[in-house]
């Protein structure tokens, strides 16, 4: 039996071996930008680890590309942590391995293939091959979730861990309570009524003509009760359509809050008393756990959503799973309209009492550690040694 204690410490001792000028280095690359949310996350996740962040320039792909596999080449980091798989990251990256110079991590929320395919169905084949030699070339994989890190294991990756996430605030049971009831009453929704909502971008996609919220305004306008409320918190192309969707219920029974400050998401998820998780059932949303999950669940919502692979990773009573493998299809609305037309306050408060707001999956501390020995575990590994990529061969 591999005694895996023994081999973290060895790891960690292979590291303390290098002379402080020769400390291994690490440089991190966010795709979608260094003042992004995504970079947000990697800094936390690398945050115990000596490391850089590379300034890429998301609107400047072309630039963002050419600078850095310039600092690659010049530089030769030790280990290249890349959060997204955007072409000009990986194809860096990937060069970068491909000529010996450096080695790379690769953080990932999404399937590239299946995702590109959604809307360039040729071009998708294309990216299909390019995730696989992504994949097949790294050093390790994190993926936001378990699914994620067991495709990139089939496709070649040779080490995996999953760190899915954490909500990027916290807020106090009394605050919450206020914020519950500042928001209703500003919005003419009282105390009693049971109240689902969303929080997203509204980006209408006219190819299957769907943005967030959609489900729930047709769902609502099929059900005649008056203490069933939709909140749905954002702003986008699709929020038109969604106004127009609502028609008399606008403002009544259907609230459309525009764009809101990020700090003040967690006030209107206050509001709500379940909140609605739409993914497609296909080789793009069976994948995701998406941000919206751990934010749900830290402020103790349950979630009605569709038969996800995640909505059987926790307790059972967290989640109402409808059928229907589209959130914009007739199949799923239908039964998201019978869902408010049957739902009671008292079952709401029976999942909710039962939610566990501090879900280590979700801990930001934790994973944090968890990424910290992932790497540390890569670098102070032999094959490293063996590929020649430590400081004592950059001479």
């Amino acid at each position: 039996m591999l005694d895996i204690h023994a081999q973290h410490v060895e790891a960690e001792q292979t590291l303390s071996e290098f002379p402080q000028s020769t400390q291994p280095t690490i440089l991190a690359v966010v795709t979608q930008g260094d003042k992004s949310a995504d970079a947000e996350r990697l800094c936390a996740l690398l945050s115990q680890l000596p490391y850089e962040l590379f300034p890429f320039h998301r609107h400047g792909k072309r630039r963002a590309f050419v600078e850095l596999a310039a600092k690659l080449w010049r530089d030769r980091p030790d280990l290249v942590v890349l959060e997204g798989t955007g072409l000009a990251g990986g194809l860096a990256v990937l060069l970068a391995r491909l000529a010996g110079r450096s080695r790379y991590v690769v953080s990932t929320g999404d399937a590239i293939g299946p995702y590109v395919r959604k809307f360039h169905p040729v071009l998708g084949l294309a990216f299909s091959l390019y995730e696989r030699v992504l994949y097949r070339c790294c050093a390790g994989v994190i993926g936001w979730t378990p699914y994620l890190v067991g495709r990139a294991l089939t496709f070649g990756a040779p080490y995996a861990m999953t760190a899915a996430g954490w909500a990027p605030f916290e807020r106090t049971e009394q605050e919450l309570r206020e914020a519950r009831q500042r928001i209703r009453r500003n919005l003419g929704i009282r105390s009693t009524d049971i109240v689902v909502g969303i929080v997203g971008s509204l980006n209408w996609n006219a190819r299957v003509g769907y943005c967030y919220g959609y489900e729930l305004v047709k769902a609502l306008l099929v059900s005649d009760r008056s203490d069933v409320h939709v909140l749905v918190v954002g702003d986008g192309d699709g929020r038109p359509v969604l106004e127009s969707l609502a028609g008399s219920q606008l403002g009544r029974r259907i609230h459309l809050t525009g764009r809101v400050n990020r700090d003040a998401v967690p006030d209107y998820l206050a509001a709500m008393d379940v909140a609605s998780l739409p993914q497609s059932i296909d080789q793009v949303g069976s994948f995701r756990y998406t941000t919206k999950i751990s934010e749900y669940m830290s402020v103790g919502l349950p979630i009605v959503t569709g038969h996800l692979p995640l909505a059987y990773d926790f307790p059972t009573d967290l989640f109402w799973r409808l059928p229907g493998d589209t959130p914009w299809g007739e199949t799923y609305i239908a039964a998201l309209g019978e869902w408010m037309s049957a739902v009671s306050a008292r079952d709401v408060k029976r999942r909710s009492a039962h939610h566990a707001t501090h879900m280590v999956m979700f801990d930001r501390q934790s994973q944090t550690e968890q990424v910290t020995c992932f790497i540390r575990d890569l670098l102070g590994s032999r094959d490293f040694v063996r590929d020649g990529i430590s400081k004592e061969t950059h001479g």
